[in-house]
């Protein structure tokens, strides 16, 4: 997302989602944000705001999708033995839409006239085409992409182990006492919650990783969109996804896209396993999607 960096108004340049809870190829192939944003004079010393925030430090998205909702595992509903097996990490539901009653409209005083805008001189950017070009992106697509295969592989085993353990249980209920029942019903059941936490847990440090990755991408695709545009006298730039039709005179994704693979052809991704809320920031140094330190970071 895009923002002023003046006394103006902000104004949006597309809505950007925060990857990580969506594959980051999800994210090129759907994003269809809308809106616009004022170019600001460039700037110098590279430093972002708003979603360029370090995304430990923001809050990690609720919405299911990729690798939570394709977890293979086990139904708890179902007594030990049965063949009905269902995810062990359980996509949520969204939200349905909030139907209240709203505080009294305020009134809106009428304003004053003011200055009249100045002539449009406009460009086009499309955002998703800049992650596809986007190395960086590119690489982190593949690493994450990786990550959510292997939980999906570890859940199918576990879905088997989970099988057999309940058709073992079947096959020598009736030789048990009905504490020997209980007890393997509990441990059982152990097994199947413990399951359920751990892919969850591992799940959930991967959607927070595809948002550590987005997070360093919007904010250097923020400063360069809004020094192409100042560099070619663009005052207002449109998302080429609203745009019924234009000319390649207009469109700025293809300078962004290159500028934006010369200063981050790389990012840097936390190892696999590791939160990027507990993950040590490199100071300095080449990016990369190595672990330079992969000691969690002090909690204050």
């Amino acid at each position: 997302m895009i923002h002023i960096r003046s006394s103006a108004p902000r104004f949006i340049i597309a809505s950007l989602l925060a990857l990580a809870a969506l594959p980051l190829t999800s994210y090129a192939q759907g994003q269809s944000g809308n809106g616009w944003f004022v170019p600001d004079a460039p700037k110098t010393n590279g430093a972002g705001t708003g979603k360029g925030q370090p995304a430990g430090q923001r809050q990690p998205s609720t919405t299911p999708s990729g690798p939570t909702a394709s977890v293979p595992g086990a139904d708890m509903t179902q007594p030990p033995g049965t063949e009905s097996l269902t995810p062990l990490v359980e996509p949520q539901a969204p939200l349905p839409p909030l139907q209240v009653q709203l505080p009294p409209m305020p009134e809106i005083p009428s304003i004053p006239k003011g200055s009249a805008t100045p002539a449009a001189i406009i460009g086009i950017l499309s955002v998703p085409d800049v992650l596809r070009i986007s190395t960086a992106y590119q690489v982190a697509d593949k690493e994450l992409a990786a990550r959510r295969a292997r939980v999906n592989d570890d859940g199918q085993k576990e879905q088997n182990t989970l099988r057999e353990l309940g058709q073992s249980f079947a096959t020598e209920r009736a030789k048990l006492t009905p504490e020997q029942i209980r007890a393997r019903e509990k441990e059982y059941a152990d097994r199947v919650n413990d399951s359920r936490r751990k892919f969850s847990e591992r799940a959930r440090i991967i959607q927070e990783a595809g948002q550590y990755v987005m997070a360093q991408i919007e904010r250097v695709i923020e400063q360069v969109a809004q020094q192409v545009a100042a560099s070619r006298g663009v005052n207002l730039v449109l998302n080429r996804a609203q745009v019924l039709g234009t000319t390649a005179d207009f469109d700025l994704t293809p300078q962004v896209a290159d500028v934006l693979n010369k200063i981050l052809p790389t990012v840097v991704i936390p190892p696999d396993g590791i939160s990027p809320t507990n993950f040590n920031v490199p100071v300095a140094g080449p990016r990369a999607s190595a672990t330079p330190d992969t000691t969690p970071a002090k909690k204050n």
